[in-house]
């Protein structure tokens, strides 16, 4: 404990003067300490204030972020029969609604070929070499059941398996399996011994051709029409067959995708004659529960809101003020969600159908809250409720099927409404075309080329028979290209097409980089396809147009608005076959995500409430700095106070030893009178 000394050792003044001074100290001090304490209260309360409106938005961001999925509004539910015919995988919202009966005639299979070679010991090295290609179509076959023709599937690239001496049945079978196709290999063993098993993918037209560069050693794995007593095929490939109420449907795969849009289902087994009936219907319980979720986490948050940024009364009817009520950016933000909430949705008028929340039936009471008037909402749910989406939703429309509208990686900065789309020239892929009719008729090893696919250069090619036509050569030929290594890696593929005889060779890409060239060429190939190094290609083109009139960036067959429009954020993609000309396009992103969008920018490490928070972090800074000259001041102070009490203290003490000393001499004085 501190302890005055003047005071303990008999102060010559008589007063606490230690006291003094710290009063002193705390009547100077007082009114620029309450000032910094009235300031520190205040931001301490906007801080909590700020955490409690973070945590309110995000609550209620999580009741708006469904809504802004136009797939909510589009949801399916499906009514299936007990069955282990068809499994039925998944649904999705844009499924047709409606009653369907399927029947399953046929299961499609899978090629599986058998190498009879067998070895006792599966990991042993074989001591062969050479190279396998696969390729894949479907097989003529002979009156014995021999293959013997090969009509190749275009759409699956061949491959190559390069064989040393030291694989065994178990590193070729890993060789194939690592293979960027869907052909499946594995080691089987019976009665003791070991044979490779090759399963190509389930369809009539992916079964398999085998064949190799060195048939002294492999000619064991080879099953192609000159060659194939080695290999068993021990199941031929099968398509699925069924019908669709009553339509018949072929397809490669028991799994099937692509028959009722947003219908995946597995066809298990075949029941002839039997029908399976199933429907879908429109779901619109999740939608309807996720408009009453929204009402509800509004009013919770409008609540909060009001609490947070106005002023109320407490229990006993005394005026309280929020952490916020003189926050301008906060009650700024309140109001704009209030306003995105009652406002008609960007991007539509009071045209549509549905362009306010009021419009379906969910009301604004005095109190600022929402109410739904249940009446109207049911009738809407009832009669419109397909129009729910574009009031709710994210959604782009185009006046031509010519042109999609898509949102990209900006899109939020992309302003809602419409937009004048000028096409003034088409997308293009790069091609290069034969000069001459060809001639299928190939010689062995004589037709070897290489191609440069938009700027990748492939290995050398070779065209190794002759085929029954001109199409079944371009089928070939595009499986050969699209199976080359170096192109693969790049995800580069052409179509190979006859047009007017002569051989077109197009890449998959558009624009200014799509281009095709030989650079070399044997000149059998050349003669008989009528395509050389010196044949001159075609390069692509990169889509051009305006978007409002300014002109936009073409990529291929994309339009990217300019940086800094209004579209930006937003692309265009424009079919090869668009005519030239005006259309027009409309993106809005509904009241749930213009509503995300908000909160999502309120929220971010640079919205608004981050800014105020950083400026509250400021300021508490500065009230540090004043606090710290403040306390600064006032030692400065005291130890001035404590230095003029002391000298005073000193003086009072001279002057008290001077009285003393002046009566001793009173006393000593001749002729005084004493009592």
């Amino acid at each position: 404990m501190a302890t005055n000394i003047l005071a303990s050792l008999g102060s010559p003044s008589g007063l606490d003067t230690k006291k003094l001074v710290t009063d002193l100290v705390a009547a100077q001090k007082a009114p620029a300490q309450g000032r910094i304490d009235s300031k520190l209260e205040k931001h301490d309360a906007q801080v909590s204030a700020y955490g409690l409106l973070k945590s309110a938005l995000t609550e209620f961001q999580k009741a708006v972020t469904p809504l802004a999925d136009p797939n909510l509004f589009q949801a399916k539910s499906i009514n299936v029969p007990t069955t282990d015919v068809v499994s039925f995988n998944s649904l999705k919202a844009q499924a047709p609604a409606g009653n369907y009966q399927i029947e399953v005639e046929k299961i499609a299979k899978n090629q599986s070929l058998a190498i009879n070679t067998t070895e006792t010991d599966a990991n042993a090295a074989l001591g062969k070499s050479g190279k396998l290609t696969f390729k894949t179509g479907e097989w003529s076959y002979d009156g014995t059941g021999k293959p013997d023709t090969l009509t190749v599937n275009p759409n699956t690239p061949a491959f190559d398996i390069d064989i040393s001496v030291d694989d065994s049945l178990t590193t070729i079978a890993k060789k194939i399996n690592d293979a960027d196709s869907k052909v499946q290999a594995s080691v089987l063993q019976i009665d003791g011994k070991f044979q490779l098993l090759i399963t190509a993918e389930p369809g009539v037209k992916n079964a398999l051709e085998i064949t190799t560069d060195n048939t002294a050693d492999l000619s064991g794995f080879e099953f192609n029409k000159n060659q194939n007593a080695s290999v068993e095929e021990t199941q031929k490939g099968q398509d699925a067959q069924f019908k669709l109420n009553g339509l018949p449907v072929t397809r490669e795969s028991n799994t099937i995708s692509d028959v009722i849009d947003g219908l995946d289902f597995t066809l298990n087994k075949a029941d002839a004659g039997n029908t399976i009936s199933f429907s879908i219907s429109q779901d619109k319980t999740s939608a309807e529960t996720a408009i009453k979720g929204l009402v509800e986490a509004y009013n919770l948050l409008q609540k909060t809101m009001n609490s947070l940024t106005g002023v109320s009364k407490n229990d006993k009817n005394e005026l309280v003020r929020g952490g916020l009520s003189t926050d301008g950016a906060a009650k700024n933000l309140v109001s704009l969600i209030k306003q995105t909430l009652t406002n008609t949705v960007q991007g539509l008028s009071n045209t549509d159908s549905y362009s306010t929340l009021g419009s379906v039936g969910v009301n604004t009471e005095k109190d600022g809250t929402l109410k739904i008037d249940d009446e109207q909402f049911n009738l809407v749910i009832k009669n419109d409720f397909d129009k729910l989406a574009g009031l709710f939703g994210i959604n782009t429309t185009s006046s031509s099927n010519f042109i999609e509208l898509n949102t990209g990686s900006f899109a939020a900065q992309a302003v809602a409404g419409e937009y004048k789309v000028d096409i003034t020239k088409a997308p293009a892929k790069g091609y290069i075309s034969g000069t001459s009719a060809i001639d299928p008729n190939m010689s062995v090893g004589s037709n070897s080329f290489t191609i440069e696919v938009n700027g990748i250069k492939s290995n050398s090619i070779t065209l190794s028979q002759n085929y029954s036509s001109s199409e079944a050569m371009a089928a070939d030929l595009q499986s050969l290209i699209n199976g080359d290594e170096k192109l693969k890696g790049a995800n580069y593929k052409v179509a190979v097409t006859i047009e007017g005889g002569k051989l077109k060779i197009t890449s998959d890409e558009y624009g200014s980089s799509s281009k095709i060239n030989l650079t070399a060429a044997s000149p059998d190939f050349g003669a008989k396809l009528g395509l050389d190094a010196t044949t001159v290609g075609t390069a692509g083109v990169d889509a051009q147009g305006t978007i409002n009139g300014v002109k936009a960036l073409g990529a291929g067959n994309v339009l990217l608005p300019a940086l800094g429009t209004d579209a930006y954020g937003l692309n265009l993609t424009v079919k090869e076959d668009v005519v030239l000309g005006e259309y027009s396009v409309n993106f809005t992103r509904g009241l749930a995500g213009g509503l995300s969008l908000l909160i999502s920018s309120a929220l971010s490490e640079n919205g608004q409430i981050s800014k105020s928070e950083s400026s509250l972090e400021q300021q508490k800074k500065v009230l540090g700095v004043d606090q710290e000259n403040l306390d600064r001041k006032m030692t400065a102070y005291q130890q001035r106070l404590s230095r003029q009490y002391a000298a005073m203290e000193k003086i009072v003490a001279s002057l008290k030893q001077t009285e003393n000393q002046l009566t001793g001499l009173v006393d000593r004085l001749p002729f005084t009178a004493k009592k």
